[in-house]
């Protein structure tokens, strides 16, 4: 194919604007799927996208397309995640293209992300289609609509009205795809430049890796080199989705497809790399690689002992597929033997979680999420701490940082202040307040990460009925008074409920576990007391009152002192029976962390 004749272009949108359904229409229209074949999101391969809605994992796919003038087109067509957790492989999907179909909801407008995936399609100098979705809906405002996306610096008084549902203005986004969406630039002659943009695992052919060639060609047979690692591999296979694979002989400059070479881990595939040829290596890799790191940890035990070598199985699998998931075992007195993990954000780490649970049959118990803080001793060295158990004692800490994050909340006007009141409460600092519509506020604060994983986003959604969408992403390391709350119980420490967290929260919160955990841990023979404490200072406290046995209950009469002898050795009974006895903690109990108010 002339490489003039190509385009390659994303769907980029908020989650719910229609991405997917626009993808199914697309595919329909262009004749890649058969109506006996068509399904709902057929580019989501998971159960779990399509029960959320949601695009977890990047698609691509090749497109014929036949324009009414008869002109053939070639069509590389990539489906990526909307969710701000994988915000840096949506960057590395549009460094892939030209183009961009940019999806607004004709009933919701812009939201966050449609403004944060915008901005970062700009950045990668992509030409920007805008389409205004779901005009089937009676309550559809296009003109709205198309006046909030012109006030992101987007021109749209051409913008294509349609419904992805209906199959309205499908052709008008073909034509228009193959109008403003540039063809590839690059010289077929100079050294082999691909951009590696997503990658994962397969039974039998080891690491699929999926390209994008800026220069020059790969051809099956030649040996390749990532740029990254500085390893080679003689490339097996090469070949494209249509949606299914096929394989094909060569893919030149301009084509996006996959490749294959005997590679064994996707941690030697790290996306957003330069794959080069290792004969006639480029001098130049491609800009803007980066290593994707954890932002949110969090354990993962068994609920029983025995499943401990299957969740270690299914770990290590879900890691074949998932380069930016990490797992290292660890040890808890109160949870057995478990792993501690790091996903990229909240809703990577449900999402881990429930494909243990659905598609390995586990069940887990997991403990309260934290974010990686780091720590300078007295000795000046430098630690960087994802468990609550790894922190130095206060006499020993010189210095502590934690990670903030600029957030964007977009709002409608009435609840400007149930937002403030939210973000005040969970120390955020305040950068602008703009009212994008009389109806419509864009809210642009500095939060400590630490403050948004617990229940953030759900209160979110409540105080403002559900209409708020929030979009983050990493800004940089502050200094903050930071304190390991620990909890009690019967003077035990429960390693799995301490958490990290500001000096100035610290009694608040000790003070709501305390009282949470006390409506969960079941009644013993003996009084069992629940603690929060910092260091050797306890801040808080509640009590589990002992159930109480009638051992008076056979005494008929007689002299009062034989019931008092009775009490005694009931009461020297309970007192051994603390020392020796240990309370076991239901699985509840460590869910009490997340849910304090």
């Amino acid at each position: 194919m002339n490489p003039s004749n190509i385009r390659n272009f994303c769907i980029i949108a908020h989650v719910d604007h229609g991405k997917s359904t626009l993808a199914d229409r697309i595919l329909e229209k262009t004749g890649a799927v058969a109506a006996r074949e068509m399904r709902e999101q057929f580019l989501d391969k998971m159960d779990l996208e399509r029960e959320r809605g949601i695009t977890i994992k990047a698609q691509t796919v090749r497109l014929n397309y036949r324009s009414p003038g008869g002109e053939e087109y070639l069509f590389n067509l990539i489906d990526t995640p909307g969710h701000v957790d994988f915000n840096y492989e949506v960057s590395r999907s549009l460094s892939a293209c030209e183009g961009a179909l940019l999806v607004v909801d004709a009933v919701q407008g812009v939201e966050a992300q449609t403004l944060a995936n915008a901005y970062l399609a700009i950045d990668s100098n992509l030409e920007l289609v805008p389409v205004i979705n779901k005009m089937d809906l009676p309550s559809a405002d296009a003109d709205r609509v198309r006046k909030q996306i012109e006030e992101l610096g987007i021109p749209a008084a051409d913008a294509i009205l349609a419904s992805a549902k209906t199959g309205r203005g499908i052709v008008e986004i073909l034509e228009a795809v193959v109008r403003q969406v540039p063809a590839p630039q690059g010289d077929p002659s100079a050294p082999l430049r691909a951009l590696v943009f997503d990658s994962w695992f397969d039974n039998y052919l080891g690491v699929v890796v999926l390209v994008r060639i800026k220069d020059g060609e790969v051809r099956p047979g030649m040996k390749i080199r990532f740029c990254s690692t500085g390893r080679d591999y003689d490339v097996v296979k090469l070949g494209v989705f249509e949606p299914r694979p096929r394989e094909i002989d060569s893919l030149k400059t301009g084509e996006v497809g996959f490749v294959t070479a005997n590679i064994k881990s996707v941690h030697e595939t790290k996306i957003g790399d330069t794959m080069t040829d290792a004969q006639r290596p480029t001098a130049q890799p491609l800009p803007g690689f980066k290593e994707v790191k954890p932002m949110v940890f969090a354990g993962f035990y068994p609920v029983e002992s025995v499943q401990y070598e299957p969740l270690k199985v299914a770990l290590e699998k879900l890691r074949l597929n998932d380069a930016s998931f990490t797992f290292e075992p660890e040890t808890s007195q109160a949870l057995g033997f478990g792993f501690r993990c790091g996903f990229l954000g909240l809703l990577h780490m449900e999402i881990i979680r429930e494909r243990l649970e659905r598609e390995f049959n586990l069940s887990l118990v997991t403990t309260a999420p934290t974010v990686a803080y780091r720590v300078k001793t007295i000795r000046g060295e430098w630690l960087t701490v994802d468990n609550p158990q790894k922190l130095p004692p206060e006499q020993e800490t010189a210095e502590m940082e934690e990670p903030y994050i600029r957030a964007q909340v977009h709002v409608p006007s009435e609840y400007v202040g149930n937002i403030i009141g939210l973000c005040t409460e969970r120390r955020g600092i305040q950068t602008r307040m703009d009212y994008l519509t009389p109806e419509r506020v864009l809210l642009a604060y500095e939060l400590p990460f630490s403050e948004v994983l617990f229940d953030f986003f759900d209160r979110l959604k409540s105080i403002t009925k559900g209409y708020a969408s929030f979009d983050y992403e990493f800004l940089e390391w502050r200094p903050a008074d930071l304190v390991r709350l620990n909890i009690l119980v019967n003077g035990d420490p429960v390693d799995a409920l301490s958490v990290i967290l500001h000096r100035e929260k610290a009694v608040y919160r000790g003070r709501e576990i305390a009282a949470k955990l006390r409506g969960v841990i079941h009644r013993q023979m003996y009084d069992v007391a629940i603690q929060a404490a910092i260091g050797g200072r306890v801040i808080a406290r509640e009590n589990v009152k002992a159930l109480r046995k009638n051992v008076t209950a056979k005494c008929y009469g007689g002299d009062i002192t034989r019931k008092r002898k009775l009490l005694e050795k009931q009461k020297e009974g309970k007192k051994k029976m603390k020392q020796v006895g240990t309370v076991e903690l239901p699985p509840e109990a460590f869910l009490t962390v997340l849910k304090v108010n």
